[in-house]
């Protein structure tokens, strides 16, 4: 970032812009008002929010909207401006644009200034001689980014991709011409800021920070680089670099000189008093404030500032007995992963603000979450996000942007990816939550198993940027962050890239061919992706979908679900479990019932197997619309069952029931997990109870789990096994701490419909709802959104033994107040009883 200084100044150009059509593409009733005037347009942002604002086209997330706006994508789009220069006595004058989407031509004054054709890069132009005194003209065009593509796809050579749309032919965010989640709606516009700099003798340039530690004694070292330009015509002066690094009651200062002739100052800080940057849940996140000065005769011309923290990691993919390791080891400790895969958090990536982010990290620690994996098919976030990640102490893993295609190593595109790999790593260095670079999504498994050699027919495809390029460009700018070809990534070429005995894995035949069991099958050494399908909570998709009847298979559903059969999957994934229900209220709650508990079957199932697997990073914490997806938190912000089920199997300390076959088929296990830094103690207590509670058979055995230790409990014979599995289950704990264990499916279970006695009160921000079981009552879930769209709860998926009892808290906004029988009817007070019991 930068700072204001007596010799640098910075004018935002963000106001007075219009947008218009250049194109014949825009449908007849609006082309008269796009092509001449145009509308008001926002700066940052794209074309189809300034038409949304203009009401010039619906909400392109609501029904069917998509497909009547897909001739936005086909048309070019002209952005243009006034602003006022006065002569300031400035050497030099740039226009410094922080995102262009994409293929764009700059004007100013009627004068090109130049083409730029990636949106993961930044851009500054020389304008000193093209300015006027008083009013300037400032335009630029964008060529329409659909048929950009088809024409570069077809220039470069036709590669595989996984679109319907070829998104690997140019450099811009790849889901931007939609996904398997995500809408296809592909933008133009400004959609990062755009300013008027203006400085004299020298400024600094780009800036490169990297801070670590000696986890052994503590010691930090702030490394930084920092590019310096000069104006044409000044004096070629020595110039001073002065690095200042404060916080934490630290202090260290140091300079160094640029001499005549040279454009870069390198100088390094020995911080003996650092302390360490944790991840969350296993200490502090201190920060440091960083400030870099660029002074001639001590007068100052420029100033940089960022915050850093010392912490040491690297990745362990060290071969053993098992296979090849996958370790994310922070401070010289290894990090079992709690993590969910990132996506743009809106198909409009420039609605995302601070506040935005803020929010869904706040989920994410909801969720006992401790990294994100920021996924190569959405862009480079705003810093904005891994400051809040610094923060809050989560990790981020970061893909570069290269997804489940193959891409032409050849110009213009090289030249591109090497220019934006060195920004964004440049960028993105200082910040002690980012733990890993990854090359690509998918790309080298794709070559290997998605028939592409025959296709690409010795065509280049994207593994010289994966294992040459990028590598060289992460160590050169970085060199402190361990790196990825891909993911998944084996470790090495000459094994599969998806084995899952090597490195880390990717998960996706069990949604697509097979049941959520199956995930227990494997034992991976670490589990980059993996999910279920649900739909987006019942506000969302009832804001976003007007059919009537609303039905999982009446059109605007069908919009809303961009999966390849995916509708035939999630029927096909419940039927095992449940029968599908006739009735759409029992549909969406059955499949959302089914998304919590398959991916919470899956996360219990990788922690119960630590350390020889350690890691588990779901897919898919957020979405970018309302849609029906793999997401944890829906499109609308909303939190969805699964949310609540992954911070129930990413607790601290789990106690979890697993199959470990033996001699005897069946065994079970209570397995034991802690996550802490403390030893866990206590007696283990399981059971074999019915459905009314009582006790059929027992054992104890005091156990002691080592901090950061799993345990393996073999269960009884006598508790692990039934004459009828129906109406038994096991229940094992250690301490408040708890698991279950159902013999059954659902379905062929002897679940009866819930009795349950209720009260609601109201209290400080919401309601209390105080909820008693008389009989078993499985996964208690009180779908608030059905009651207020903006009523939240604080926990789900609860499961009551009979005359057990829970207590949940509403939050509710501000003068908002809820009919407390709403809050406990039958549409609302859910639970898998209902889904039993009336099936039958």
């Amino acid at each position: 970032m930068t700072q204001p200084s007596p010799r640098r100044r910075a004018v935002e150009l963000h106001e007075g812009w219009t947008v218009r059509s250049t194109s014949r593409a825009v449908p007849g009733h609006l082309a008269e008002r796009l092509a001449g005037a145009g509308v008001p347009a926002e700066v940052p942002g794209c074309v189809h929010t300034d038409l949304l604002a203009a009401e010039a086209i619906p909400d392109p997330y609501l029904d069917d909207h998509e497909r009547l706006l897909t001739w936005i994508g086909r048309s070019d789009w002209e952005y243009a401006t006034t602003f006022t220069h006065r002569a300031d006595g400035h050497d030099r004058h740039e226009l410094a644009f922080d995102g262009l989407d994409t293929v764009a031509t700059v004007l100013l004054n009627g004068v090109e200034v130049a083409r730029t054709a990636n949106q993961h890069r930044s851009y500054r132009f020389d304008v000193t001689g093209l300015l006027r005194e008083g009013d300037n003209e400032l335009v630029v065009r964008f060529a329409a980014p659909v048929p950009f593509a088809d024409a570069q796809s077809l220039a470069l050579g036709q590669r595989p991709q996984v679109n319907h749309h070829p998104f690997n032919a140019m450099r811009k965010m790849a889901a931007n011409f939609g996904w398997d989640w995500g809408i296809d709606a592909a933008t133009a516009g400004i959609w990062r800021p755009v300013r008027l700099e203006s400085w004299s003798a020298a400024r600094l340039g780009t800036v490169t920070t990297t801070a670590t530690a000696d986890a052994a004694t503590g010691a930090g070292r702030l490394e930084v680089r920092a590019a310096v330009e000069r104006a044409p015509g000044a004096p070629d002066e020595t110039l001073e670099v002065t690095v200042r690094l404060t916080g934490r009651g630290v202090e260290h200062t140091g300079t160094t000189r640029v001499t005549a002739g040279d454009d870069l100052a390198t100088l390094r800080l020995e911080v003996s008093d650092a302390e360490l940057w944790w991840p969350r849940g296993y200490g502090d996140q201190p920060l440091y404030d960083v400030e870099v000065t660029l002074a001639a005769d001590s007068a100052p011309l420029d100033a940089w500032t960022t915050r850093s923290g010392f912490r040491s990691v690297r990745l362990d993919m060290t071969p053993d007995d098992d296979g090849t390791s996958f370790v994310l080891v922070v401070n010289d400790r290894p990090v079992w992963v709690k993590g969910a895969n990132w996506i743009p958090d809106d198909a409009f990536v420039h609605r995302v603000d601070r506040a935005r982010y803020d929010r869904r990290i706040v989920q994410a620690e909801s969720a006992g979450i401790n990294l994100l994996r920021v996924w190569g098919g959405g862009i480079y976030e705003s810093t904005e996000f891994y400051e809040l990640c610094d923060e809050r102490g989560i990790l981020t893993w970061q893909d570069f942007a290269f997804a489940c295609a193959a891409y032409a190593e050849e110009e213009p595109l090289r030249a591109e990816v090497e220019a934006e790999a060195r920004e964004q790593v440049a960028r993105l260095a200082p910040h002690p939550s980012l733990v890993l670079w990854n090359g690509s999504n998918e790309n080298i498994w794709g070559f290997h198993d998605w028939g592409w050699p025959a296709v690409l027919d010795g065509r280049t495809w994207g593994l010289g940027y994966y294992t040459e390029l990028l590598p060289r460009v992460v160590e050169q700018v970085d060199g402190t962050r361990p790196y990825t070809p891909s993911s998944p990534w084996s470790g090495s070429l000459d094994v599969h890239p998806n084995d899952v005995r090597h490195g880390s894995m990717h998960s996706w035949e069990v949604w697509n061919q097979l049941d959520w069991t199956h995930y227990r099958d494997d034992v991976p050494r670490f589990m980059a992706e993996f999910g279920w399908q649900g739909p987006p909570t019942w506000a969302t998709l009832t804001r976003a979908v007007s059919d009537a009847p609303l039905t999982p298979e009446s059109p605007g559903m069908q919009v809303h679900q961009k999966a390849t059969e995916g509708n035939k999957k999630l029927g096909q994934g419940l039927a095992t479990h449940l029968r599908v229900p006739d009735d759409m209220d029992d549909w969406h709650w059955a499949m959302s019932w089914n998304q919590a508990t398959a991916v919470r079957v899956a996360v219990e199932h990788l922690r119960s197997w630590g350390p020889r697997c350690m890691g588990s990073v779901v897919w898919q914490l957020n979405d970018c619309w309302p849609v029906t997806s793999w997401a944890a938190v829906d499109g609308d912000e909303r939190p969805k069952p699964l949310l609540y089920a992954l911070g129930q199997a990413h607790a601290d300390r789990l106690v979890t029931i697993q199959p470990r076959p033996s001699e005897q088929a069946g065994t079970l296990a209570a397995v034991l997990v802690n996550d802490t830094d403390e030893p866990w103690t206590g007696d283990l207590v399981v059971q074999r109870l019915d459905l009314a509670g009582t006790e059929l058979a027992k054992g104890r055995e005091a156990v002691r789990v080592a901090a950061r230790g799993t345990l393996t409990v073999p269960l009884p014979d006598d508790v692990a096994a039934t004459a009828d599995p129906g109406t038994e289950l096991v229940r094992a704990t250690v301490g408040t701490e708890r698991a279950l264990w159902f013999f059954a499916e659902p379905r062929d279970s002897g679940l009866e419909a819930p009795a349950l006695t209720t009260a609601v009160t109201a209290v400080d921000g919401g309601y209390r709802v105080d909820v008693r079981a008389e009989n078993l009552v499985r996964d208690l879930t009180l779908l608030v959104d059905k009651v207020h769209p903006d009523a939240r709860v604080d926990e789900q998926m609860v499961t009551l033994l009979p005359g057990e009892s829970t207590e949940l808290r509403v939050r509710v906004p501000d003068g908002v107040a809820l009919d407390a029988g709403s809050l406990t009817a039958g549409p609302v007070l859910r639970s898998l009883n209902q889904l039993v019991a009336g099936a039958r």
